[in-house]
């Protein structure tokens, strides 16, 4: 009998397009390790800001990420950072690290700082007994898994970006956000090619996840 296929399931987009909520429930549904790597870029963000290093302080950037160790914490289904032993709080959230994370997570340094790390977090999944891994962010179909076993890019209206967050009671810049996001020269937020593309704008949850689900699903068995 042929043994279960290790999958991985890049899920890329931009802020409040549906990733983390589709990313949880996949994880679930298929015992997947779940990645959120925007968790990531927040967590190595505020610790940047926590030591006084700006974005435009690129020989303060690289010192610092020089002396930064890096190790995940598996909570549940989901891999967390841990910088220095420590895992990131709600400060991950807060309106200073929301105004900073596209400017850090700009900078080529800091994206060939977390490269291994994330691709690192397959290896993480193996050992702890997960079927896969499932990971989002913005260039993970991309940059980080271009080969994973399937590769979806969700995005959806601004508009009902920005009421998504609303509902959430959080305030984040998402047309900013997008723009340096997409414009950056290192990993740049777009569909990649191949990957399967789906608005969101109109979808339930529970319709993203089964278009989602339903291509997974045929790969393993059992599910």
């Amino acid at each position: 009998m042929a043994s279960t296929p290790f999958i991985i399931v890049a899920i890329d987009g931009g802020a409040a397009s549906g990733k983390s909520s589709s990313a949880r429930t996949l994880s679930e549904r298929f015992h997947l390790l779940h990645v959120d790597t925007g968790s990531f870029y927040r967590a190595i963000t505020a610790e940047l800001l926590r030591r006084g290093v700006a974005a435009t302080d690129l020989a303060g950037v690289k010192s610092a990420l020089a002396g930064i160790r890096l190790g995940t914490r598996v909570e549940g289904r989901s891999a967390r950072m841990e910088i220095g032993g420590r895992v990131a709080g709600d400060e991950i959230r807060s309106r200073e690290v929301n105004d900073n994370v596209s400017h850090f997570a700009a900078i080529p340094e800091v994206r060939t700082a977390l490269l291994a790390y994330q691709r690192g977090q397959a290896v993480v999944a193996r050992e702890r007994g997960f079927r896969g891994l499932v990971m989002e962010g913005r260039d993970i179909g991309s940059v980080i898994f271009p080969d994973a076993d399937f590769r979806f890019f969700l995005h959806a209206d601004p508009e009902e970006r920005a009421r998504r967050r609303a509902q959430e009671g959080q305030q984040d810049a998402i047309a900013e956000r997008d723009r340096l996001d997409s414009s950056r020269k290192t990993a740049p937020l777009a569909c990649p090619v191949g990957a399967v593309s789906i608005d969101t704008t109109h979808l339930s949850l529970p319709a993203v996840v089964e278009r989602m689900a339903t291509a997974i699903a045929a790969r393993l068995p059992d599910s």
